[in-house]
This record gives structure tokens, C-alpha cells and sequence, in this order.
């Protein structure tokens, strides 16, 4: 018996759940308390490979939270998370983030302004309009780091 339980946690340990589980990377959300497109977003990231977790902020202490963190106020969005030294903004796909963490810029990190339709967590992507997502770079300067056409 205790073989059979050994085996049957090594089958477990090697599945492909328990792996992308176990490579996981952490992202830290900061949202307002029963956001459903925050929730959306945070669903879109643990779909792919990210294991968020969040924590509920009033309004206000969530935009100086934003802007301590060198969001500029033409960037804000309505959630803001923090990863491996950088800043995510906003409805920002997971992919954008990986490659984020992949190149690592000498940057505070990406946002998404505002909330757009089919966005990450904002709607049907095969539906939605065309949005940028920028860098931020220590200055407060922007630049377009990748762009979604309309779907």
C-alpha cells in the first residue's frame, strides 16, 4: 500500500496541473473591494501561469497607492498589481507581463489605461476595441510596448 501511495504521489507531482502550479509566479493586486473586472483579470492571470493574490483597498488610498508607485495619473486604471520590482497597471494581458519579466527594462512597468472593452477581464477579446499597453519609464515618460488591434 504504501507503494501504491508513493507512486501515486510522484504521478501527481509530475502532472502538468501540479507543475504549472508549482511555476506559478506570484503577482500582488490591489483592487476595490468587489470589482468583478479585477476578479476577471485576476482569473485571465491564473489561466495563465500567474498566481494572483489580492488585496481589497478604499479608492483613495488605492490611487496614492497608484501614484506611489509611479503610475502617472494619465496611466490609472482600477486595479494596480506589483511583480519582481515592476508596477502592472490596468487590464494588461499576461503575455505583455512575461515578456516584461523576460526583458526586464529599466522601467516602473506596464499599464493599461482606463478600462477597455476586451481587455483582459473586461469582455470577449475576439470582440474588442483597440487598445495600447505602455511602459512606464522611471521619468513618468510613456511609450506604446505592444498594441491590440480591434477584434
Amino acid at each position: 500500500m504504501k507503494r501504491m501511495t508513493q507512486a501515486l504521489a510522484i504521478t501527481l507531482a509530475l502532472s502538468p496541473a501540479a507543475q504549472a502550479l508549482a511555476e506559478a509566479t506570484a503577482i500582488d493586486v490591489r483592487k476595490t473591494n468587489g470589482c468583478g473586472c479585477c476578479l476577471s483579470w485576476m482569473n485571465h492571470l491564473e489561466e495563465n501561469g500567474f498566481a494572483p493574490t489580492g488585496q481589497d483597498m478604499f479608492g483613495g488610498s488605492l490611487v496614492r497607492f497608484k501614484l506611489d508607485n509611479g503610475v502617472p495619473q494619465r496611466m490609472v486604471s482600477c486595479h494596480t498589481a506589483l511583480i519582481d520590482g515592476y508596477v502592472i497597471e490596468g487590464h494588461v494581458p499576461a503575455a505583455d507581463i512575461r515578456r516584461l519579466l523576460e526583458e526586464r527594462p529599466d522601467a516602473v512597468g506596464l499599464a493599461v489605461p482606463g478600462m477597455p472593452y476586451g481587455s483582459p477581464g473586461m469582455g470577449p477579446e475576439d470582440d474588442r476595441e483597440a487598445y495600447d499597453v505602455f511602459l512606464i519609464r522611471e521619468d513618468g515618460a510613456t511609450e506604446v510596448f505592444s498594441s491590440y488591434a480591434e477584434g
